[in-house]
């Protein structure tokens, strides 16, 4: 069996925490390096759920995209709802490991999941690293749709592909339009705006647009906009790191038992459509 310095090794090779941004809680949280691992799951939010569920698999390491600890704290204590993840953690002998960043400007990454999920070809990133002379890692992909479809259909196959969340997938721009190319981004993408315009796309399929950007995006170009939940465009990679994970086991003779959770993290648990009207006087006082 692996030693669990071992596992992180591989882990670090397929994102170095030199990558992640300089904002970011990158690499181990919780975990004694000698400890064997057998197996290991794979969640986007290291919450008491997912820990919960690590306990009951009986994993030995739990990687997750978002950190535990983004900002610092001067407790782990088990009255903190992040105390007790630790808490419970260590209790259990489950190590720790997040990829965030560095996850999301992989070769391949965070956005390379998500347009797999969608059955997109990816053409290259959307935001170029510039330390990579291959041209390939970066954040957000830039991708071709095999045929084209309209936004609608493009939004359908999101929210068919995606897993199921309270919001669905939100759409800003002519349902009907014709949609050939699309950039797509895991997780908050509205930062990106400038980008996507300058790639040229048809469409940009992302989560957490805020009014403002969108109100100004539209006004600036036809550029379609998708909106889909946060953790949804997120979870995607979890297959994906299981997979080279599994692929690095195998090659090394670990025979590790690695495991994705399905467990709906996302935040929000219920959607109440607006109900039409057909009143000209608009949005009430």
């Amino acid at each position: 069996m692996p030693r669990l310095s071992e596992v992180i090794a591989a882990l670090d090779n397929l994102w170095p925490a030199e990558r992640a941004e300089s904002w970011d809680a990158v690499g181990t949280v919780v975990g004694e390096p000698d400890q064997e691992v057998t197996r290991v799951l794979f969640a986007v939010d290291p919450v008491q759920e997912i820990v919960d569920e690590a306990v009951k698999l009986g994993a030995d390491l739990l990687v997750t995209h978002h950190p535990l600890y983004l900002r610092g704290t001067t407790t782990v204590s088990a009255a903190t709802f992040k105390g007790r993840v630790v808490h419970t953690l260590i209790k259990n002998d489950i190590a720790l490991h997040v990829a965030h960043t560095n996850a999301d400007t992989a070769d391949p990454g965070v956005s390379d999941a998500l347009a797999g999920a969608l059955d997109l070809n990816v053409a290259r990133p959307l935001v170029p690293d510039p330390s990579d002379p291959a041209g390939r890692r970066g954040l957000g992909r830039v991708c071709e749709l095999p045929h084209p479809l309209t936004v609608r259909e493009l939004a359908a196959r999101a929210a068919e592909r995606l897993p199921a969340t309270a919001q669905g997938i939100r759409v800003a721009g002519d349902p009907e339009a014709t949609v050939r190319t699309v950039a797509v981004s895991g997780g908050s993408g509205d930062g990106l705006f400038d980008h996507v315009r300058a790639a040229g796309v048809d469409a940009f399929l992302t989560a957490d647009l805020r009014h403002h950007p969108v109100s100004e995006a539209r006004a600036h170009s036809p550029l379609a906009l998708l909106d889909a939940a946060h953790w949804a465009t997120e979870w995607p990679w979890c297959e994906l790191g299981a997979a080279q994970l599994d692929e690095i086991s195998d090659r090394n003779g670990w025979d590790l038992r690695v495991h994705v959770s399905k467990t709906v993290t996302d935040p929000w648990t219920a959607h109440a459509a607006s109900v039409p009207t057909s009143s000209a006087m608009g949005a009430p006082n």
